[in-house]
């Protein structure tokens, strides 16, 4: 961890320290969602960008098992749409890995003031799930569509159609979990019920 982080880290929790005594819930959010965001930026390379993208890999190698539109060779990141027209090779970096997305929610989640923190420990694992199932489709739609469109509606198909899907999709979550929404609350308290009644279980077996 570089020395400069680790100061950046100490000066933010002071400041959460001091926002949160003097009750500026505000200025809570802002310093804290956005110093949480740059920390965990920081904190990604190279482990967490080496997870996320080999995450999504998997996820467009199990679609390609398939269907057979592409070659996906993993260990280099590279996904050879197959087309009649002309040849196209698809790279998964750190741009379609979905870590900034992610980081961003998870950072907006956690500091969240009409949450309590077993609903934003639960809905930052949800959230994570679901950005990176849509991306997953976001890159599945780009094959789909050059597959049977040809290699010149690549730029057309990744640029546009791909990430006007995947943001929709992100969007959505966005609404059902920063308005607290009837979908996210019925998730919530239902899962929640599941744990109660495991925890019963436990109790009872244990007993």
């Amino acid at each position: 961890m570089s020395i400069y982080l680790l100061i950046g880290i100490v000066i933010w929790l002071y400041a959460l320290s001091v926002l949160k005594r003097a009750q500026l819930s505000a200025f809570h959010f802002i310093v804290g969602s956005g110093g949480l965001f740059f920390i965990l930026i920081a904190l990604s390379d190279p482990y967490w960008v080496w997870f996320f993208t080999h995450a999504v890999i998997n996820g467009i190698k199990w679609f390609n098992a398939l269907t057979g539109m592409s070659s996906v060779m993993t260990k280099y990141g590279l996904v050879s749409i197959f087309n009649p027209t002309v040849p196209v090779t698809m790279s998964i970096d750190y741009e379609c890995s979905g870590i900034i997305e992610t980081t961003a929610f998870i950072s907006l989640v956690m500091f969240l003031p009409m949450y309590n923190r077993p609903e934003r420990v639960f809905f930052s694992i949800v959230g994570t799930l679901w950005i990176y199932i849509a991306n997953v489709i976001r890159l599945i739609t780009v094959i789909i569509i050059v597959h049977f469109g040809g290699g010149q509606l690549f730029f057309l198909a990744h640029s546009i159609i791909g990430r006007l899907v995947f943001y929709i999709l992100v969007i959505i979550l966005y609404y059902d979990v920063f308005t607290y929404s009837q979908l996210s609350q019925g998730l919530y308290h239902a899962f929640k019920i599941k744990v109660d009644r495991f925890k019963r279980y436990i109790g009872i077996t244990k007993g």
